[in-house]
């Protein structure tokens, strides 16, 4: 059975920052990825890609909306991608999705959410203004 916890979400205020986590196992074992990656969702509209990371060479992609702000990144040896999230802003208040793409068919890109077949349940991220 494939998990992906996440831990990390908050409330904090503008400008603060705030890190997210998500550790991927399947039985209890690590689970084997070709690309992790990080989408929100605000109540009534889609989900956004944010940022995404290929595990072999660490390859990055980010939305223009967090580019410079937000950084993600994987620990292989736990299994584990991070998000660090500085100089959040009101509008980055949504919950907060891990995504896992185990298999690496690459049919579609890694901004686009057909390419992960597990997903989080989701981390509560709430920015005061």
């Amino acid at each position: 059975q494939v998990q992906l916890l996440e831990s990390g979400g908050g409330s904090v205020q503008a400008g603060d920052f705030l890190s997210l986590s998500c550790e991927g196992t399947v039985s209890g074992r690590p689970l084997g990825t070709y690309a992790m990656a990080w989408f929100r969702q605000v109540s009534g509209e889609e989900r956004d890609f944010l940022a995404a990371i290929t595990w072999r060479n660490g390859r990055k992609e980010y939305a223009d909306s967090v580019k410079g702000r937000f950084t993600i990144s994987r620990d292989a040896a736990r299994n584990t991608m991070t998000l660090q999230m500085n100089s959040l802003k009101a509008e980055d208040t949504a919950v907060y999705f891990c995504a896992a793409d185990p298999y690496g068919r690459r049919e579609y890109s890694l901004r686009d959410a057909r390419s992960y077949a597990y997903w989080g349940q989701g981390t509560q991220v709430t920015v005061a203004s």
